[in-house]
């Protein structure tokens, strides 16, 4: 079924952006929730836009705040780098990706050579941990 409302224009999308960071401040909870209240066409035209951040938009999906340094390279990336996938965690053997494939989460836990479990949905996080953190899971 599609939408009869029209696809956002980009000035459209920046300045509804503007507004939920206006109203937010860096109240990650605070986006989510702003993000939950937009149409699905208009929330997904932003999950892998330049427009808020890879953090923004795991916090979104996962609803939990991730160890420090993960969390940080997340702040540093644009939710654009998750249409490929961006590499948020690694253990000496294994590295987990974070990625939006159709405005659903994915997460793929890699070891180097090829992919080893792939999770999507809302538990993908935390299934994806309990892999990277005890691989003999595998």
């Amino acid at each position: 079924m599609e939408s009869t409302q029209p696809r956002p224009t980009f000035p459209e999308l920046v300045a509804l952006v503007d507004a939920i960071l206006d109203d937010c401040d860096d109240n990650v909870p605070c986006i989510a929730k702003k993000l939950d209240a937009l149409d699905a066409d208009t929330r997904n035209e932003l999950l892998v836009s330049d427009l808020l951040n890879a953090w923004q938009i795991f916090y979104f999906m996962f609803r939990t705040d991730p160890d420090l340094l993960t969390r940080e390279r997340m702040e540093l990336e644009p939710a654009s780098s998750l249409a490929n996938g961006l590499m948020i965690e690694e253990t000496d053997l294994l590295e987990m990706y974070f990625a939006i494939r159709g405005a659903v989460p994915v997460i793929v836990v890699h070891d180097g050579d090829k992919t080893v479990a792939t999770f999507t949905g809302k538990s993908a996080y935390a299934q994806g941990r309990e892999v990277l953190l005890k691989p003999e899971y595998l």
